[in-house]
């Protein structure tokens, strides 16, 4: 026990047997019992010893908690920075994911793409290598007088209505031509047959509507579905010093390059193909010449 400590005990204890004296007197005690300094140096050494126990118990306790809270800090402070961490590695996983899914989107585009033009090519068999084949026998068999004209398999042609160019596939393996044609309807008009349908636009993109009296119609089988009825309906055509109206069926082309395709009805004794050229022929004046 300190000094300080052992004198306010002295103290204590002084007071205290003043205050027992006095009660002893108010009581008419003649003989209080006395204490002795000895007895008091033996209280103020038990009261010494309980105090310096409560003291030394305190102590490690405060000394024990404090250590457990500063381990359940430093837990919750490495708790936090593990959390972190993983949102730094969620983050960087959702960057990988949005570019995979741009790459996917962009990948499949390229294979719808070269889809439509594989099946653009099996739509008419024999088309590009039977007219690689005959062509060039057709272009050394021909008469030098022949008035024939060398169509290139890509050509821009004049269609009226709508009295706009469009780009069109020169087929010689099809037997019959096709425009593009979607939103098709069908109905009558003074008993006579008509279909109403939209064309698209080959600079805006936007649909034009057209009406036209039905010629007659075709079966087409299209690929992995039933065969389908579509519409027949006439043109007219300018391409070159060619100017004839033809009959057109009315098909959905949306997946093709070229909206329409000009078979052997339109080239008949009028003109060759030769698949190696491209846009050979200028290109038309639509004012040059009244309508058909």
């Amino acid at each position: 026990m300190h000094y300080t400590s052992l004198k306010n005990f002295i103290l204590f204890c002084t007071d205290s047997r003043t205050i027992i004296q006095s009660y002893y007197v108010r009581l008419n005690i003649t003989r209080p019992y006395y204490l002795s300094p000895a007895s008091i140096m033996i209280l103020i050494a038990l009261s010494g010893c309980k105090t310096a126990d409560i003291q030394s118990t305190a102590y490690p306790l405060a000394q024990q908690q404090n250590q457990i809270l500063e381990e359940k800090l430093a837990a919750y402070t490495a708790l936090g920075e593990a959390l972190s961490a993983r949102e730094a590695e969620i983050s960087a996983r959702e960057k990988e994911l949005v570019d995979l899914y741009a790459e996917l989107v962009k990948e499949k585009k390229a294979l719808a793409a070269s889809k439509a033009n594989h099946a653009e090519n099996q739509s008419n068999p024999a088309s590009d290598q039977k007219t690689q084949q005959t062509i060039p026998k057709e272009e050394t068999k021909q008469d030098p007088n022949d008035n024939r004209i060398v169509l290139g398999g890509i050509e821009n042609v004049f269609l009226d209505p709508p009295n706009l160019e469009f780009s069109a596939r020169i087929d010689t393996g099809a037997k019959t031509s096709s425009l593009n044609a979607v939103d098709m309807v069908e109905f009558e008009r003074d008993g006579d047959p008509y279909v109403k349908f939209h064309v698209i636009h080959p600079e805006t993109d936007k649909k034009i509507e057209l009406t036209r009296r039905v010629r007659g119609h075709v079966r087409i089988k299209d690929h992995k579905s039933e065969s389908r009825r579509r519409p027949i309906v006439s043109l007219r055509v300018r391409l070159a010093n060619i100017d004839e109206r033809i009959s057109f069926t009315l098909v959905d082309r949306s997946k093709f390059s070229q909206q329409v395709l000009l078979g052997r009805n339109f080239l008949r004794d009028l003109a060759v193909v030769d698949v190696s050229k491209k846009n050979s022929i200028p290109r038309v004046d639509p004012n040059e010449s009244e309508s058909k």
